[in-house]
């Protein structure tokens, strides 16, 4: 029963099985997988995947025609004055993240009966991959911020399941521990920030809390912290981007991504593309009416994206694990779409974020068709002149690759380029000038690993083992044809969203998102831009092909030393040694945790053990005769205990006798 909707115009039961198709195959999968064996297994987690990304297009196509849905199912949680209801909002925004969501979860659905085929887990995996869809969509289609928090922290649990799922391998219990351990950091920041919500406007409902935001401004309310005052909106803004930062990989709390790779690749795929590392991304743009109201937030949001962007393809440059080079990427990528959504261009960091999932999952899944075929060996080094095996693999990462560079047509060139035009557009001082800087930097070096990463792998010298080249060959049609599919998002993505969408609209409310965002006149990125290109006193050229330059550069310096001078890079690293062994270790920021925190908690642990454990309970309690003490007297009143009621009789009257007498005397 829907109740409180406000607009009805889709229908429930569709949106309601949306999520729930998922849902229900991962409790088959993995409540009744040693029963119903192997095969169904996937069967019934991929056809129900697969429908619910069916009716997400549906609904997609809905929405598209100017259907809308907000409402409430019903209460789950009523204490006092919190009322918590279960509803879904469905806006744009929502859809766009429902078909990108289910999309590719349905291709890594496909592609992991022939990645996973013949492990033990077979059925765990499918239930936990379905499971992480499930929360994900609970995640983007609710409707308020305790939906987006439950589907925020199971996130969060099924990929620590998931980054864990070889649990008899140590490295994937410390990556799974790594990731579980840091995302608490981040959404502690994020449970204070809904509570501060909460607190401050008496509700989590998103419609009401938006309302409200105004008038909580122009009070111009603030509240004191660590001894500062601080405008109320900043801080509840800042608290919910922590949570991002340790979701989405943001700088400090980055350190789990790269680790997340001990997983099976077709999980790296759904982590890295379209669930657990987008939902800081949505939050941000979600939550636009509160971040549009705090520059300070909005400072911070660019500083953070724009530092990630930079550092992790800094580091992505020398990584010769093939998914961690990926990895680093994601890293970096989300720091644009950061920039973007702290520019106030929130479409086009949701824009990026849509064609990046596909590109993305698409270059994950071609690196496990790789790693699948050189026998799990995902060493860049160990690798060259693939393409004569695997001619499908091959083409299908060439397309990611050039989307990823943001070479034209393809998705990348689109959103990436619309970004840094718009950091370029938006004038707020050294922080723009910064991230402008940052991303066409970072632009460059994507070109480069990207590309350094695809020669090494199928071009280059043939480096591959005698005992594997023996048995290379292209992976079956059960792993190839989910990237073809994958490849038609990474080849068309960028144009049908700038051309069919016109999500690049200078007006955010005429283009496809309307008011499903909410930008300030005065923050209008894209409009500047579209100001910034009608100025023709305002040089063009670079702006809107300097992207494409460097990519070309990046790309042809790949070319250059890893296809026509292959060992100039070993050269370069001997003359730079520090700055190579520095990026190598990833700015050191596994050395520098390990030094500041890992190790004063482990010696404050085994002070605690030895100081008190061992010395005041071991030997003070167990050995020192306490215990003994304690049996003594517990035997000694035990013997009271006879059964006999008489004698519980006599006890009582003895006690009200010696009661009375105390009182007496004492009057």
């Amino acid at each position: 029963m829907v109740t409180d909707a406000t607009v009805v115009t889709l229908n429930t039961t569709q949106l309601l099985a949306i999520p729930l198709l998922p849902l229900i195959g991962a409790m088959a999968a993995g409540l009744f997988g040693w029963l119903i064996k192997d095969r169904l297994s996937h069967w019934i987690t991929s056809v129900c995947v697969i429908l619910s990304a069916l009716l997400s297009i549906d609904v997609f196509m809905q929405v598209l025609d100017g259907a809308e849905f907000y409402g409430n199912f019903w209460t789950w949680i009523a204490s006092d004055t919190l009322v918590v209801n279960i509803g879904m909002m469905i806006d744009p925004l929502t859809t766009i993240m429902m078909v990108t969501v289910t999309v590719v979860s349905a291709c890594v659905h496909i592609y992991t009966i022939g990645y996973m085929h013949g492990d033990p887990g077979y059925p765990r995996f499918f239930a936990y991959i379905s499971a992480f869809t499930f929360s994900m969509l609970v995640l983007v289609m609710g409707n308020s911020f305790f939906t987006l928090f439950f589907g925020w922290e199971a996130v969060g649990l099924f990929s620590y399941l998931l980054i864990g799922f070889w649990f008899k391998r140590d490295s994937a219990n410390v990556a799974a521990m790594k990731a579980f351990i840091v995302n608490r950091v981040g959404d502690f920041g994020f449970a204070v920030g809904i509570l501060a919500v909460w607190y401050y406007f008496g509700t989590v409902d998103y419609r009401e809390v938006f309302a409200l935001v105004p008038g909580l401004v122009a009070s111009a309310s603030t509240m004191s912290f660590l001894g500062w005052q601080i405008d109320t909106i900043t801080f509840i803004c800042l608290a919910l981007f922590i949570g991002a930062m340790g979701k989405s990989g943001q700088v400090p709390l980055h350190v789990w991504l790269p680790d997340s790779m001990e997983g099976p690749t077709p999980i790296s795929a759904l982590i890295h593309a379209a669930t657990m590392v987008t939902a800081g991304v949505f939050m941000v743009a979600r939550l636009s009416p509160m971040f549009e109201f705090s520059e300070v937030a909005l400072a911070v949001v660019i500083i953070v994206g724009a530092i990630t962007a930079f550092m992790c393809a800094t580091i992505g440059l020398v990584q010769n694990d093939i998914k961690r080079v990926i990895a680093y990427s994601t890293c970096s990528q989300l720091g644009y779409m950061f920039v973007a959504c702290g520019i106030s261009a929130y479409s086009a960091g949701i824009f990026h974020l849509m064609t990046h999932a596909y590109f993305k999952a698409l270059l994950f899944l071609a690196a496990g068709s790789v790693i699948h075929a050189v026998h799990h060996n995902q060493d860049i080094r160990q690798m060259g002149q693939l393409r004569q095996y695997m001619p499908i693999t091959y083409v299908t990462m060439l397309l990611a690759a050039l989307a990823l560079a943001g070479i034209p047509p393809f998705g990348g060139f689109y959103s990436k380029d619309l970004i840094i035009e718009a950091a370029y557009a938006r004038d707020m001082g050294w922080v723009s000038d910064i991230a402008y800087y940052a991303l066409m930097a970072g632009v460059v070096m994507t070109a480069f690993y990207t590309f350094r990463m695809f020669f090494l792998t199928f071009h280059n010298s043939d480096r591959v083992p005698v005992e594997t080249k023996a048995h290379l060959h292209e992976s079956p049609k059960v792993i190839t044809v989910p990237l073809l599919v994958l490849s038609v998002g990474a080849v068309f993505a960028g144009m049908w969203g700038y051309y069919m969408l016109d999500i690049a609209n200078e007006e955010i409310i005429h283009g496809y998102f309307r008011d499903s965002l909410f930008v300030m006149d005065a923050h209008n990125a894209i409009l500047k831009l579209e100001m910034l290109e009608d100025d023709h006193t305002q040089p063009h050229f670079w702006l809107e092909r300097g992207p494409l330059i460097l990519a070309l550069l990046g790309i042809s310096l790949a070319f250059f030393m890893y296809f026509k001078e292959s060992k100039l890079p070993a050269k370069i690293a001997a003359m730079f040694p520090g700055v190579h062994q520095f990026l190598l270790n990833k700015w050191y920021w596994d050395e520098l945790y390990d030094m500041t925190i890992v190790r004063p908690m482990r010696a404050l642990a085994n002070f605690f053990w030895k100081s008190g454990d061992l010395a005041v309970i071991d030997k003070g309690v167990i050995h020192g005769g306490i215990i003994d003490t304690v049996k003594s007297g517990a035997a000694m009143l035990k013997n009271m205990q006879t059964g006999m009621v008489y004698h519980y009789a006599y006890a009582m009257v003895a006690g009200v006798f010696g009661l009375l007498t105390y009182l007496i005397l004492g009057g």
